[in-house]
């Protein structure tokens, strides 16, 4: 009937059966291992921010990156890289800091990283109830 061909014209069948779209999902692929993982990087030139990013992707990964080499080289080179891999700490909702003036720090977003500086010769002190 006429509803049948406005049917087949609208569900795109062009004869073939009307077999729906689907995705298939491999249950059986190995589960990458989820250990964190913390890795030392060095930037010696722009193109190595590259290898950086595609371990941060990976979500498992906190990069340590040296950019003494980089810092030394080619100061404008230098702040691309720091904005690209910045960019793609906070697409991923991850951290980044710097320590010193050689290291930053990039975490995934599970991890956080403590800016305060406590001094090491004061521990904490707890409340205790009775105060």
């Amino acid at each position: 009937m006429v509803f049948d061909k406005i049917k087949k014209a609208f569900s795109g069948s062009r004869g073939e059966g009307s077999e729906e779209d689907y995705l298939e999902i491999d249950l059986e692929r190995e589960q990458k291992d989820s250990k964190v993982l913390v890795k030392l990087f060095a930037l010696k030139k722009y193109e190595d921010v590259n290898a950086i990013l595609n371990v941060l992707r990976e979500g498992y990964t906190i990069a340590i990156i040296d950019i003494k080499a980089l810092k030394q080289k080619d100061p404008i080179e230098l702040k691309r890289a720091v904005s690209k891999v910045k960019k793609t700490a906070e697409a991923l909702e991850g951290n980044i800091a710097g320590f010193g003036d050689n290291l930053l720090i990039v975490t995934p977003p599970f991890a956080k990283i403590e800016r305060d500086v406590s001094s090491s010769s004061e521990p904490e002190r707890k409340p205790n109830k009775f105060e």
